[in-house]
């Protein structure tokens, strides 16, 4: 086994308009990774879609908007052949839909406890919704033209989506502080998830306004993928997927001879 990194990497301070360039970078290696990029993009949403028609079967469809929300908070995990694809690419190499799917550096325990923490924290943002919920309305709206009157109508639907919408934004923000660095970072094998968790961090708070507009990028096209039916995100979480490569390696540079030793 490699030896593992203990030091921390140097953050660097960047400008804020930065995330509109990693964009822009990101938009210019989806168009070099075309078919890979539209065909992982359309099996997350082939997922995504399969999950929807289970909970409007079951009538269960207010979970649908918890877990479109909570989405946000588990998607780099699922970003990581994409962040191995923008590695590729920044090494001159031509990525397949094989480089995507199956990335060998991400089968390690330290990836394994990033997942971990998200999954507490999505766990956590589910048990609020359902409090924030059951503290709005006495009845259970099973249909969508039904929820969407109450959220959209109702002064107490209304309420309850301004405070789920803070709430949510304070818990969102919290797993991307902790994963916006860290989870790319994890490509390289010699890094332990301490040491990733803790760059990510420094990251934010080197760099809170940048940071924060990059955040609300990533909100904006992730809502924009799946307002258009989830159809939207066989583009947008490509695209945000490669940025997000982009803005680490813009970030925290310093790395760079660690990764090419990564596999």
């Amino acid at each position: 086994m490699e030896p593992t990194t203990t030091h921390l990497p140097t953050v660097n301070t960047i400008g804020l308009t930065a995330p509109f360039g990693w964009l822009a970078g990101g938009w210019a290696d989806f168009r070099r990774a075309l078919w890979p990029c539209l065909v992982y993009g359309a099996i997350l949403v082939a997922l995504s879609l399969s999950l929807a028609a289970a909970l409007y079967s079951a009538g269960a469809l207010r979970w649908l908007f918890v877990l479109a929300a909570g989405f946000m908070l588990v998607a780099p995990m699922f970003a990581m052949g994409l962040y191995n694809t923008g590695r590729m690419l920044e090494h001159g190499e031509r990525p397949r839909i094989g480089d995507i799917l199956f990335v060998r550096s991400a089968f390690r325990q330290d990836l394994m406890y990033l997942g971990l923490a998200l999954f507490l924290i999505f766990s956590f943002w589910v048990e609020a919704s359902q409090i924030i919920y059951g503290l709005s309305t006495y009845r259970i709206h099973k249909t969508l033209p039904e929820l969407a009157t109450f959220m959209f109508t109702d002064p107490a639907g209304l309420n309850m989506v301004l405070v789920g919408t803070i709430v949510g934004g304070v818990i969102a923000f919290l797993a991307f502080s902790l994963v916006v660095v860290s989870a790319p970072m994890l490509l390289n094998e010699k890094t332990s998830v301490f040491i990733a968790m803790i760059t990510s961090v420094r990251t934010i708070a080197q760099n809170f306004l940048p940071m924060l507009v990059w955040a609300m990028l990533i909100v904006a096209l992730t809502a924009l993928g799946i307002a258009t039916g989830f159809l939207g995100l066989i583009v947008t979480f490509p695209v945000i997927g490669l940025a997000s490569w982009r803005a680490y390696r813009d970030l925290v540079p310093s790395s760079d001879d660690d990764m090419n030793e990564a596999g």
